[in-house]
């Protein structure tokens, strides 16, 4: 059997629908899962096992039997849990199929399965009764159904459901009670995420859309490691708010709610940004708590337990709004079954019917821009960069072509003189969003804006025209890997035939640089766990690695650095330089080295990035922004993900640079992508 997959092609820009075997799709969920974030999520594991102790013990004074019923289970961890803090029996349900055996057998090594039950359904398919999944009703409730935002996952349908059909009235649930937090801040930089800046052009403002300007913008959460947006990036305006809590413990409803938190203001300014994050109280009492609140909130940070499976959210104001210090405000959250979204009003009221009115996007820009799109598109340094080298390539004789999606280089390239300007839109919704920057400038006649695939061009299409600058960012809404956008030279190449003699391609060239690192936490993602609060969960590292090792061991993967602190410990080497002032050969290129390891430290794998030569002295970084200082720090990019190889064992670097990294990198113009090997040399 088969299974279709949707897949990024860098040759076309496009995604693609390609047959794989039957594994393939869940393989790719494991490899790519958060199970070893989780296992190895100390603070975590340890709160949870807190909590199922004090619940066992709970039921067992009033002189009942444990019965137990473990909803998404996983591995299997917190069900062997409660077996070993006393329950009598444990119902363990996952949907997940290849997790439910797997969980069948962590069980089985473990020495439990004779009082665990795995049930591989999905909860509101699970039946009660003498014929039934489970025999009785459970009266302890254990689940880990949450994501960053609570509830994201489906957790409030399915605590409703178990409470109506899985468990006793009265039961214990651990998780006991959640509780949302919320700060509503002022912040340029995390505002930049949400609307598009005004860009000055020589003499003129390129003003945004009113439609643009006045949009609530997209619903969706962005959820982000606070902790590495720095308090100094953002000015309190309300205190921390607590919004609401849920008792799993009784009867939860799934119906649309919204709730409010009365305030004063702290600081006058605009109020743009909520932060928001969730803590568990893991016991009725609350003195077992698992918190997600951000480093900067802990007064020793080194007390911080790291963790990626579930971070902290930024949710934007559908506008922003002047507000004065002793101002008295109303901060709203409303919910529906999986998301969360928040409006301010006046403290004296709060306007249900807007709280309720879930904010969606009507200008169609927050659906062609991602929100580090909308951060790169305000770089207003990015900006100058691609302006100064549009200065110096155009001429009041050039016909430019601008490939890129969703881009304002072809509305720069037509206020700097630029006598015919096209530009390529990958689709309409794009096409239309520019449409609205033209009309709003009274330019609709500046640029010519083509919803056709770069093969298909045509003379006729460009007015007789021959292209005498082909620029682009690159910027594709498909890729994902740094060598994606690799999609602009197969448009080069395509469009060999409409170009001048000796027209200028901008960015002219492109290199893949590469980057040893020591990861400070990330590493624990893909790093074997063997043993959690003393169970032997070795079978899930077995098959985390054989998902991997079916394809994915030697492929990059996408991920925002800027995230993800980590130490170079190797300088920043380049390792393929791609011409766009050739075309894309018919041959793989291929690129065999060593990189010295002149850090000391435990080498967790690779950092790759590109960066795109404008000019011969202008130079656009996707990856370092900043060289790297003697300590090894890191500065990176937010605006794009860079590539990281992971090395399924670390290399330890005693920094002399005795210790070096054989690498073996080949590109397939076929495919468009990047094949990666490394070895190491030791002295």
């Amino acid at each position: 059997m088969k299974t279709f997959c949707g897949r990024a092609n860098p040759t076309t820009g496009a995604l693609d629908w390609v047959e794989e075997s039957e594994e393939y799709d869940y393989h790719q969920e494991i490899a790519r899962s958060c199970y070893a974030d989780m296992l190895h999520d100390r603070d975590r594991n340890e709160k949870y096992y807190q909590g199922i102790r004090a619940a066992v013990s709970r039921v067992k004074a009033r002189g009942e039997r444990v019965i137990v019923l473990d909803i998404g289970t996983g591995t299997g961890l917190l069900s062997m849990m409660a077996v070993s803090a006393g329950a009598d029996f444990c119902y363990a349900v996952e949907v997940f199929k290849p997790m439910a055996r797997a969980a069948t057998c962590i069980i089985k090594k473990n020495g439990f399965s004779d009082k665990i039950k795995v049930i591989n359904k999905h909860s509101t398919e699970v039946t009660v009764g003498p014929d039934g999944d489970m025999q009785e009703r459970a009266n302890i409730l254990v689940t880990e159904l949450f994501d960053t935002e609570l509830i994201g996952e489906g957790a409030l349908p399915s605590y409703e459901h178990a409470h109506l059909h899985l468990v006793q009235v009265g039961c214990e649930a651990v998780p006991h009670r959640a509780t949302v937090y919320a700060q509503l801040v002022e912040s340029e930089q995390l505002w930049s995420w949400a609307q598009i800046r005004s860009v000055q052009v020589d003499e003129r403002a390129l003003v945004p859309p009113a439609a643009v300007r006045e949009c609530a913008g997209a619903h969706a959460v962005c959820d982000i490691q606070l902790s590495q947006v720095p308090p100094s990036a953002f000015t309190p305006i309300s205190p921390l708010c607590s919004m609401f809590s849920v008792d799993f413990s009784r009867p939860v409803s799934s119906a649309p709610r919204s709730f409010s938190c009365r305030f004063v203001v702290q600081a006058g300014g605009r109020a743009q940004v909520v932060l928001s994050w969730w803590d568990l109280d893991m016991d009725p009492s609350g003195s077992i708590v698992c918190s997600m609140a951000p480093r900067w909130t802990y007064s020793d940070p080194r007390e911080y337990p790291w963790r990626d499976h579930w971070m902290q959210s930024v949710y934007f104001l559908p506008a922003e709004r002047r507000v004065c210090e002793g101002e008295e405000l109303s901060l709203s959250v409303s919910h529906d079954d999986y998301s969360l979204w928040y409006n301010l009003s006046e403290g004296h009221q709060t306007d249900v019917e807007q709280s309720f009115c879930r904010p969606c996007c009507t200008c169609q820009a927050h659906l062609v821009w991602t929100r580090p799109r909308f951060g790169e598109l305000n770089d207003w340094q990015r900006t100058e960069s691609y302006l100064s080298a549009l200065r110096s390539v155009l001429g009041k004789d050039g016909v430019c072509l601008v490939v890129s999606d969703g881009s304002l280089l072809p509305i720069f390239a037509h206020l700097l003189g630029a006598r015919k300007v096209f530009s390529l839109e990958n689709s309409g919704m794009s096409k239309r969003v520019i449409e609205q920057f033209l009309e709003a400038n009274s330019l609709k006649n500046g640029v010519q804006l083509l919803a056709i695939r770069a093969e298909q061009l045509t003379s006729a299409d460009l007015e007789g025209e021959q292209i005498s600058v082909l620029m682009g960012e690159p910027y594709f809404s498909t890729s994902l890997l740094p060598w994606h956008s690799l999609f602009f030279w197969y448009c080069r190449t395509a469009l060999a035939r409409l170009l001048r003699p000796g027209a200028t391609i901008l960015p002219s060239s492109a290199t893949l640089y590469l980057l040893g690192v020591e990861f400070q936490d990330l590493w624990r993602i893909r790093a074997p766990c063997g043993t959690c609060e003393g169970f032997d969960v070795s079978p899930m590292d077995e098959m985390v690695q054989q998902s991997l090792d079916f394809r994915e061991s030697r492929e990059a993967e996408p991920h925002h650095l800027w995230e993800y602190p980590c130490r170079a410990l190797s300088k920043a080497h380049p390792v393929m330089t791609f011409d766009f002032q050739q075309c894309v050969p018919e041959q793989p290129i291929n690129s065999q080295g060593t990189l010295p390891l002149i850090g000391r430290g435990r080498c967790h794998g690779f950092a790759l990035w590109m960066e795109y030569n404008l000019t011969d002295d202008i130079t656009i970084s996707m990856g370092l922004t900043k060289p790297v200082n003697e300590e090894g720090e890191c500065v990176w990019s937010p605006h794009r993900k860079q590539g990281v190889y992971f090395l399924q064992t670390p290399w330890e670097s005693s920094g002399d640079g005795h210790t070096a990294v054989s690498y073996n990198l080949t590109f397939d113009p076929s495919i468009g992508d990047v094949k990666m090997d490394f070895s190491v040399t030791q002295p």
